[in-house]
């Protein structure tokens, strides 16, 4: 079971990435999306010349994979993290390794280093 980094899922709607829709294709019903990243997605739609476009784009695709809510797991979880190798800038990408780790998947995405001070987290990168 895999969830799904921010980049991968703007790698898929975007179509930059063939490996990546393969592997997601290949694993359809074992993907999962953070809520986390869903806010981004649509934080990131902001200056899109089609917003409403690409707001129904997002959602199509997210309908199409399981979400995954920060519960209060994750929280006691991101605490046990933070205090074991401190805070950083990218916290929304802690806060989506966190999920990954508690929920015992695998993170894809295409930027490992953001998540190699994460301990125990399992990441594979599709987009190569």
């Amino acid at each position: 079971m895999y969830l799904l980094d921010t980049n991968a899922c703007i790698d898929f709607l975007a179509g930059r990435s063939e490996s990546l829709a393969a592997r997601m294709g290949e694993n359809f019903g074992k993907l999962f999306v953070s809520t986390i990243s869903v806010a981004e997605l649509m934080a990131g739609i902001r200056t899109s010349a089609d917003p409403g476009r690409d707001a129904k784009k997002i959602d199509i695709f997210v309908a199409s994979l399981e979400t995954l809510d920060f519960d209060r797991a994750c929280a006691r979880r991101y605490g046990d993290v933070v205090r074991a190798i401190g805070v950083r800038r990218k916290s929304f990408d802690r806060l989506i390794g966190v999920q990954a780790l508690e929920r015992g998947l695998i993170l894809v995405t295409r930027n490992e280093r953001d998540f190699a001070d994460v301990p125990g987290l399992k990441i594979e990168n599709w987009a190569d």
